[in-house]
């Protein structure tokens, strides 16, 4: 190559390496603002960088320590890369010199052997810390207990000590550190693998059929906070959305009372109830109270307790609940419940009766 076709290449690799820097840059600063972000009240984005339980928190201080020392590991890389290309590169008055070849160097080669060494070892030693502290941590007395089911594609959340069946949205209390009250999940899964996931609250734990996992969580802050399933479950995986509530003690005493009564049979609603245990609807759900006992799909007896439809995907509004039971693939296509082809008198009535479980 000779001097005026290697000048005229320069350019291009001080760009290439401009733009890089304004890469890294722009990765700095992004990571900056989500570290800095507020959470708001009802922490509507997950943001694992905000944690509002012990184990998010350990979670969290581990992200950051492997965060800095991977940093730590790129700077110390970049900055040698961009010395060797400035201080070794072709000199304008002799095009054809090469730097000092090296050949076998002793302490070069201890260096990248001992320094990476370390680093895994230290990485290794504080991530099994934080394992054995949230897997291995002790359950107090107060514990609530609680068994989550994933199903295509939806949550179950049953409370074996309260008597409460619910679906989608998880109520526990918050956990004051002075009288701890954290709440302990044993995983299920019904079919395929799911994985329980709230950021803010804990890190992913899988549900994998015929086996038990377990994860607990001791909220220190009352709110909504959103999560998902977190592996590939099948069509409806990223609408299988969890949300879980904090409540204060006595919110969440409050909502336990509320979820124990059997459905309210409503002389007014006949004919929808008609509707409902004269169809397969009592196939796939239960209804306290009543012959419904299905267990394909939620448990109903409060459905309108509950902030939405097919777990998240829509509010549960009138409109929405008419349309789920008309056509399921409007709301959420590729999920499991069935069309059930109504008239529209029984449809109304359906929706009538449905919204008398509260």
């Amino acid at each position: 190559m000779n001097s005026a076709s290697f000048n005229s290449q320069r350019p291009g690799a001080t760009h290439r390496l401009l733009s890089i820097l304004l890469l890294v840059v722009g990765l700095l600063l992004a990571a900056g603002l989500c570290v800095a972000a507020p959470a708001p009240p009802d922490n509507p984005v997950p943001n694992i960088f905000v944690p509002r339980s012990t184990p998010a928190n350990m979670i969290d201080h581990l992200s950051l320590f492997v965060l800095l020392i991977t940093a730590l590991i790129f700077v110390t890389v970049f900055t040698l890369l961009v010395y060797v290309l400035v201080k070794f590169r072709a000199k304008n008055s002799d095009p054809s010199h090469e730097p000092a070849q090296v050949y076998g160097s002793t302490q070069i080669e201890l260096a990248w052997t001992v320094i990476p060494t370390l680093i895994v070892v230290v990485l290794f030693l504080a991530s099994a810390r934080v394992i054995h502290a949230i897997q291995d941590a002790a359950k107090p007395p107060s514990a609530i207990d609680v068994v989550a089911v994933g199903h295509q594609f939806w949550w179950e959340f049953r409370y074996p000590s309260l008597g409460v069946v619910t679906a989608n949205e998880l109520h526990i209390p918050v956990s004051d550190p002075t009288h701890p009250t954290p709440t302990y999940l044993k995983l299920l899964s019904a079919d395929t693998d799911h994985s329980f996931w709230i950021p803010q609250l804990n890190g992913k734990t899988d549900l994998i059929p015929n086996r038990v996992n377990e994860m607990w969580l001791d909220p220190h802050q009352t709110g909504l906070f959103l999560g998902q399933c977190a592996q590939y479950c099948g069509t409806q995986h990223a609408k299988m959305l969890l949300r879980v509530y904090v409540d204060t003690p006595q919110s969440f005493s409050a909502w336990v009372q509320a979820q124990k009564p059997p459905a309210n049979l409503d002389a007014s609603v006949a004919a929808g109830r008609h509707v409902f245990e004269t169809t397969a609807c009592i196939n796939c759900h239960a209804v306290a109270g009543t012959p419904a006992n299905g267990r394909f799909g939620p448990d109903l007896t409060h459905l309108m307790s509950r902030a939405t439809l097919a777990s998240g995907a829509a509010e549960n509004t009138r409109e929405n609940l008419r349309l789920w039971i008309q056509d399921p693939d409007a709301l959420k296509p590729g999920s499991l419940m069935p069309s059930m082809k109504l008239t529209d008198n029984d449809l109304d009535a359906l929706v009538n009766y449905l919204e008398t479980l509260r």
